[in-house]
């Protein structure tokens, strides 16, 4: 079989799903003793698609019915409770073809709650590991909000994995890294450009001209000169040009949508040199629940931007599949 361009990228890094459709994990893997994957991102977005694809609709009703056996369909945390099974559901169906962790994002309503993010995030851990994944095999998503940071500090201490998403800025990566976070998925592009094709930008050379190129090149930078272990996991990805331009910056993993994916497969190898081309920890990011974190996103207005929308993007996304799971399981009373 000739090498395509998403081989070769899988040679140069980690290549992760940024998917919870089973199939496209599927046509990516011959084996799944020899996974393609490593990881398997997914946020609310991702989650409200799968609820309403009619190949979905068996595994929604069985998250119903198992909340249903703990609570009454009236109950206000009902919805929530099926979104997280479902959730878990979801992720379990691509875990056979995963040779690293399946990943859940909490609640966009808990990123400025240190407590009810650290319990949703204790939460989805629990219903991990009660459907046979263990909780090494786990990691959490969590906005990266000053917030948000202290609470991946908390959950680092009970052995919880974390990622640091929604992130825009090189404090918010200091932030990550000082919470001892697996990763951080910065954004390439702010994640209206999903719903908003329109406002997307394209770049000739994006691992030069995009704005979040230098973002990640310092946060790697940085990552690089004080030894840190949290890992850059790139996301928010458009078009195979904007893959070939991240690889070039060198992160450790990249997550791709599967149909960015299936485009990577179609497409032949590049030459070498398309995938080829500073700031000092002094401060302490969580200390005073984030105070620092906070007042820097405070004077970065365009992350701050960035992250406010992305919350509220996801937030609809969850309660959009919230009032679809209440629609069904009122049918089904």
């Amino acid at each position: 079989m000739a090498p395509t361009l998403l081989t070769q990228i899988s040679q140069l890094l980690t290549v992760d799903i940024d998917c919870m459709d089973p199939e496209v994990a599927k046509r990516h893997t011959r084996s799944t003793s020899s996974p393609f994957f490593c990881d398997m991102t997914s946020n609310q977005a991702i989650v409200s698609g799968e609820a309403t694809r009619s190949e979905q609709a068996v595994l929604l009703r069985s998250a119903i019915e198992e909340a249903k056996k703990k609570q009454s369909p009236d109950s206000d945390t009902f919805a929530q409770d099926v979104l997280d099974i479902f959730t878990v559901l979801l992720a379990k169906q691509v875990y056979p073809y995963l040779g690293g962790n399946v990943h859940a994002q909490t609640s966009p309503p808990a990123a400025f709650d240190v407590q009810k993010t650290v319990v949703h995030a204790q939460k989805l851990v629990e219903l991990f590991e009660a459907k046979g994944i263990p909780r090494s095999r786990v990691c959490i998503k969590i906005p990266t909000t000053a917030e948000g940071m202290v609470a991946c500090a908390e959950l680092q201490k009970e052995g919880i994995q974390t990622l640091a998403t929604c992130l825009f800025s090189v404090p918010q990566a200091l932030a990550a890294h000082q919470a001892r976070c697996v990763y951080v998925a910065p954004y390439f592009n702010e994640l209206r450009v999903h719903f908003e094709p329109t406002i997307w930008r394209e770049y000739a050379t994006p691992g030069k001209d995009h704005p979040m190129s230098q973002v990640i090149f310092d946060v790697k930078a940085v990552y690089g000169r004080i030894g840190s272990k949290t890992k850059v996991m790139p996301a928010s990805i458009v078009t195979p040009r904007e893959v070939i331009g991240l690889v070039s910056l060198k992160p450790d993993h990249i997550t791709i949508s599967g149909g960015i994916l299936d485009k990577l497969a179609a497409l032949p190898v590049v030459a070498p040199e398309e995938l080829e081309i500073e700031e000092e920890l002094s401060a302490d990011y969580l200390v005073s629940n984030g105070a620092l974190l906070k007042e820097a996103l405070a004077k970065d207005v365009e992350s701050s931007r960035k992250l406010d929308d992305a919350l509220k993007l996801f937030d609809e996304a969850e309660r959009k599949t919230k009032e679809y799971i209440l629609k069904i399981a009122t049918k089904t009373q």
